[in-house]
């Protein structure tokens, strides 16, 4: 009998998220079905909604942070079993192309096929379909806001018998990208002055990696009170609401050159947002940009003779410039030990009917990160 799940849907961009029920493929080679247990809702998956991000295959099943239990794995692939707690890497990597093999596996090949949904080695091959048979994708190909999914094992990763889902879903996306937006792209170094600007689901994590690198001053700035109280909760020393008061403090903390590296996470990143991070530092700072941009804001408002004179550097950064396979498993160790918090950081939880509900919270404020539980 073939499989069936309800999902949650986008059919044109801008638009709507939508619960359907959709067929679901078994796995082929390479791939496992898994049982759906959390989904995070991150605002990347809104990015659709308002059309910031077009992919080019509609419609689409949103969702690309989740954990859940494999109950069927595809012929010929060995390694997988049935009964295995995994999360899912919106980052694929196949450990085969120039990237992977440079260890830059967060730029792997594989990538270039996220906003398609598709199958990687065809493009042309779906696993979910509408009841007339029209063939939806999955966002970053793993689709997980719905019970049920089919993805490629490039995309997951293994996890303890005994591992929280219903907590690490955050790991496959919000927190390695925070914390190595801090750690690897920005390279944050004991006794550095860090801003972090935008305490969202990516902001609040790389909060936590500036600080355990050692930074000196973690500055956290966003609008939202809620968001600022709990960024000083994981480890910011200094919270404020504009990024001229951050700016302002770090120059008061470095005999008024500025901060060392300025992080750049909010939500919907402009080139105003750019430029305020480029004021922020000093003589040799640097400047990460993590948040996702709308493919219309084309320019940034930075004079080049200040990046030259000031040997100031911009640096963009996907997933935090982490390597998934490593990096979950260590921040896994990190969270049993106590020195990466986590359950703090879920705000609210929700099913999957309430997905609406849930980014509404999080465009309001009312959360810092919001999750689906599946039954």
């Amino acid at each position: 009998m073939p499989t069936t799940t309800r999902a949650a849907i986008i059919r044109e961009t801008p638009g709507d998220f939508e619960l359907v029920e959709l067929g679901l493929d078994d796995p082929r080679q390479g791939e496992i079905r898994v049982k759906m247990v959390a989904a995070g809702l991150c605002h990347s998956d809104y990015h659709l909604v308002t059309g910031d991000s077009v992919p080019s295959h509609l419609p689409m099943v949103g969702g690309h942070e989740g954990t859940g239990i494999i109950e069927e794995v595809g012929p010929g692939t060995p390694g997988w079993s049935v009964g295995e707690k995994v999360v899912f890497s919106f980052i694929p990597s196949c450990g085969r192309c120039r990237y992977c093999n440079e260890g830059m596996t967060n730029l792997c090949n594989l990538g270039a096929y996220l906003l398609r949904g598709s199958r990687f080695d065809d493009l042309d091959s779906y696993r979910f379909q509408l009841e007339d048979g029209t063939p939806v994708g999955q966002f970053c190909a793993l689709g997980t806001f719905a019970e049920r999914t089919v993805v490629s094992v490039d995309s997951a990763v293994k996890l303890p018998d005994d591992a929280p889902l219903e907590t690490l879903w955050l790991l496959g996306c919000g927190v390695g990208t925070g914390w190595g937006t801090a750690v690897y792209a920005a390279e944050t170094r004991p006794g550095d002055v860090v801003v972090v600007m935008g305490i969202g689901g990516i902001g609040i994590n790389a909060v936590q990696g500036a600080r355990h690198a050692g930074a000196v001053a973690v500055i956290a700035v966003d609008p939202v009170q809620l968001k600022r109280e709990k960024a000083l909760e994981v480890g910011a020393t200094h919270a404020f609401a504009t990024m001229d008061e951050a700016a302002e403090y770090a120059r008061s903390v470095t005999n008024g050159q500025g901060a060392d590296r300025a992080l750049v996470t909010v939500g919907v990143v402009t080139g105003a947002h750019v430029a305020e991070a480029v004021a922020a530092i000093g003589k040799g700072g640097v400047v990460v940009i993590t948040g996702i941009a709308p493919a219309s804001e084309d320019s940034i408002p930075v004079g080049p003779l200040e990046l030259t004179r000031f040997q100031k550097r911009i640096q963009g950064a996907i997933y935090g410039a982490a390597n998934p396979r490593a990096d979950i498993p260590r921040q896994l160790q990190l969270y049993q030990a106590g020195h990466l918090k986590l359950d703090e950081l879920i705000s609210r939880t929700y099913r999957l009917e309430e997905l609406a509900a849930g980014y509404q919270d999080l465009l309001e404020g009312r959360n810092v990160r919001g999750g689906i539980v599946f039954d």
